[in-house]
This record gives structure tokens, C-alpha cells and sequence, in this order.
């Protein structure tokens, strides 16, 4: 496909609340992880916590409709367009779009209403509490403040949410129906209120990792002694353009998105299988016109649970082949959590990173490989100093959803 300029960049995450501070962690190898005890279920839990109230950001009169995945998706996106040398996108008219992905929407406005009805059955329902909890509330808060009047198009596909919503995004420029888009994905799942009764749901699958002495150190993808993910919150957005439209209104260009694939498993709800993933990366790497001797990274999807990091595993080994051993491979969910709808947004934030400042991320915690995670180029517990071409990040989601996306850099930096 022809490749879709990245003009901006926004991102609030349990390792930092802008590109830089994400950047230094990575380097850095800083965790967001840490222990929260929760009393209704009697367990502690590693979670990707984000411990700042931003609602003080916000008008009071405005904020009962500002659920948290809400306020993080709008700060993210207020950043990225601040970061493209965009006010607000009305000089743009229908020509601008706002795309964006969640796997659950505004879980802490539900939980409020469910809370107020069981404790006061009789009384009215306050009327922000279903407009606030609906999944395309984040769309629709960045669409009215942006001034954004095209399309305002929300995918719920799990944990390739916002992958989708990038890769639909891109579509929409390529086809010529937009010029510019805002493309990400919020998720807000672990604070308090909410995340009992989420904690309590995953640790129902037996998927989420047990708190190490060192919390920071509880998820470990690809590890033998991996338990399971950390579940986090937060949200990424890229502002995309074609690159006529960038260059006509001299815009500095960050980077671009050559390829993007999406395809289904048809398996299984819940557990995985290559052959989507496979699907995926083989349509993202056509879409970009290159081949597997052109990558120089993948940001896994690897999520730490014991059937899902082998599975991916088996799905890079067929597609790299005899280049499995080449390419280094790493996640970096080891560090700031799974942020379901946001996975794909925020891992393709740092694949654009990798390869604007030319450093191949680590997988943190990474000790000793586990027997079936073999036979890739693992990038363990050290970052790797070195020019990367094409990166590629891969998110799956229950369902078997699956996306890919194919980022390089414009113009690569030094490392400071």
C-alpha cells in the first residue's frame, strides 16, 4: 500500500504520559507494574496503574460524561494533535476522521449505574450514565473537542482494537475519502471500583500472572516460569495523513505506517491459533511491499500466559522461516502491561520509537526461555543498540482477531 504519514503522537501509560517519558522507560528497561490488594476477592494482583486523577483537566460540568477510558483517550489524542501542530481539525472540514478502538468502553460509568441501582432500585437513573458508558464515548469526546465532523468510527475487537482502527484509518486516506485521521485506543480497567469484578473475570481463565516478590517483575513473556499478563490501562494515538496533505500544510513527518494486515483465527473464543496471526503479518507485510529480509523488529504480542506466547511463537516462526533466528523479537508488556483495546496503538507507538531512535527493545524479566518459545532472536533483559528498516507489532484478541502493522521512521535519530 502507499504508505500513510505519522505527523503525531500522543500517549498516557503506566510508563509514561508522553513519547518522552515512554521512550526513557523503555530505555531504561522502568516498569509499570505493581501489587494492588483487592479485599473483595482476598488476592493481590500485578496491574499497569496510571495513578493520577485527571478529571481536574476536565469542565466539572463535563465530567459525568467522562468516563476514565474517555478522559485518558482525549488527553491522548489532544497530545498527538498538539504534537502535529494541529489546534483543532475544523479547517479540515469532513476531510478529517477520528478512529478509535477499545475492547470494553466505559466500564467505570457501568459500574457506577449498576452500583446506584442495587443500592437505590427506585431511583431515576441519571441520564449521563448510558451516553458515558457506551464504547464509542471516547470517539465521539475527541470528535466534539477536536472538531473533527468526518467519520468517528469505534472497533471492539478485543485486544486488536486499536490495531483495527489504525489499520482502518489508513484505509480511509488511501482511498481518498479523508486526508487526515486521529487513530488509537484507550482501555481503563484496573482502577479501583471496576477492577475486582475485572481481575476477579480474568483470573477466572487462569490468565493473569501471580505477583512476584518484586511486582515490577510479574510478567515475564516467553518465559519458562511465566504465569500469566498484567492487566494495564491507558491510550495512544498517532495522528495520520497522506504525504501530500502532510508536506502541503509542512508538517514534520515522524514516520509512517507501510502495511497494515487484519485477519480471524475461526478457531476459538478463547484460545488461540497461528493461522490468524500467520494471515496477519504475511497481508501486512504485502500491503508494505517488502519482505521478511526488510524487518528488523517485532513487538510481539506475547502477553505472558502459558498457551498464548507459544502459539505466537509457532505463527513467527512460519512466517520468518530460516529469518526466525534473524529478526529480534521482544514484548514489551513486560513492562507496561496489557492494555487490551490499546495493545496494538500503544506497541506500534514503540515500534515508531525503536526506529526513529534506532534501539531494538527488550523483553524485561526474560531469563531463561521457555522450550516452547524457542527459536527466535529473543531480545532479553538488555536494549540493543542498532538501525531498524521496518518494524512490525502484532496484536491477537479473543475471537481470534488479529492485526499487524508495518511502521519505519522518516528520519532516524542518534541516540543521546
Amino acid at each position: 500500500m502507499k504508505e500513510i504519514a505519522i505527523t503525531g503522537v500522543g500517549v498516557h501509560s503506566p510508563i509514561g504520559l508522553d513519547e518522552a517519558s515512554v521512550l526513557d522507560s523503555l530505555l531504561a528497561l522502568r516498569s509499570g507494574i505493581r501489587r494492588i490488594d483487592i479485599a473483595a476477592t482476598g488476592k493481590a494482583y500485578a496491574v499497569g496503574l496510571i495513578e493520577q486523577d485527571f478529571s481536574e483537566r476536565f469542565p466539572k460540568m463535563e465530567r459525568p460524561l467522562l468516563d476514565r477510558i474517555a478522559q485518558l483517550a482525549v488527553l491522548a489524542a489532544q497530545q498527538a494533535s498538539e504534537n502535529a501542530g494541529i489546534v483543532n481539525y475544523s479547517t479540515f472540514g469532513e476531510r478529517a476522521g477520528v478512529f478509535f478502538g477499545t475492547a470494553r468502553g466505559g466500564v467505570t460509568t457501568e459500574w457506577a449505574a449498576s452500583q446506584e441501582f442495587m443500592e437505590s432500585p427506585a431511583k431515576t437513573a441519571r441520564p449521563y450514565y448510558l451516553m458515558g458508558s457506551m464504547p464509542n464515548s471516547g470517539a465521539a469526546q475527541i470528535s466534539i473537542r477536536q472538531q473533527i465532523v468526518g467519520p468517528a468510527v469505534t472497533h471492539t475487537s478485543a485486544c486488536a482494537s486499536s490495531g483495527l482502527a489504525i489499520a482502518d484509518a489508513c484505509r480511509h486516506i488511501l482511498c481518498g475519502d479523508l486526508d487526515i485521521a486521529l487513530a488509537g485506543g484507550s482501555e481503563s480497567t484496573v482502577q479501583p471500583g471496576v477492577a475486582p469484578i475485572f481481575l476477579r473475570l480474568w483470573d477466572a481463565l487462569r490468565a493473569l500472572a501471580e505477583v512476584a516478590d518484586d511486582p515490577a517483575t510479574s510478567c515475564r513473556p516467553f518465559s519458562h516460569d511465566r504465569t500469566g499478563l498484567a492487566l494495564a490501562e491507558g491510550a495512544a494515538f498517532f495522528v495520520l495523513e497522506s504525504v501530500e496533505h502532510a508536506r502541503r500544510r509542512g508538517a514534520t513527518i515522524l514516520g509512517y505506517v507501510c502495511g497494515t494486515g487484519v485477519a480471524s483465527d475461526a478457531y476459538h473464543m478463547g484460545a488461540p491459533h497461528p493461522r490468524g496471526q500467520v494471515a496477519a503479518m504475511r497481508s501486512a507485510l504485502r500491503s508494505a511491499g517488502i519482505g521478511i529480509g526488510d524487518i528488523d523488529y517485532v513487538n510481539a504480542h506475547a502477553t505472558a500466559t502459558r498457551e498464548g506466547d507459544g502459539v505466537e511463537v509457532a505463527a513467527m516462526k512460519e512466517v520468518f522461516g530460516d529469518d526466525s533466528a534473524r529478526i529480534p523479537v521482544s514484548s514489551t508488556k513486560a513492562l507496561h502491561g496489557h492494555m487490551l483495546g490499546a495493545a496494538s496503538a500503544m506497541e506500534a507507538l514503540v515500534c515508531l520509537l525503536a526506529a526513529r531512535h534506532s534501539f531494538v527493545p527488550a523483553t524485561a524479566h526474560l531469563e531463561r526461555i521457555s522450550d516452547d518459545c524457542l527459536g527466535l532472536n529473543h531480545v532479553r533483559q538488555v536494549v540493543r543498540e542498532r538501525p531498524i528498516r521496518y518494524a512490525m507489532t502484532l496484536s491477537a484478541g479473543f475471537g481470534g482477531t488479529n492485526s499487524a502493522l508495518v511502521l519505519r521512521a522518516h528520519d532516524p535519530l542518534a541516540r543521546a
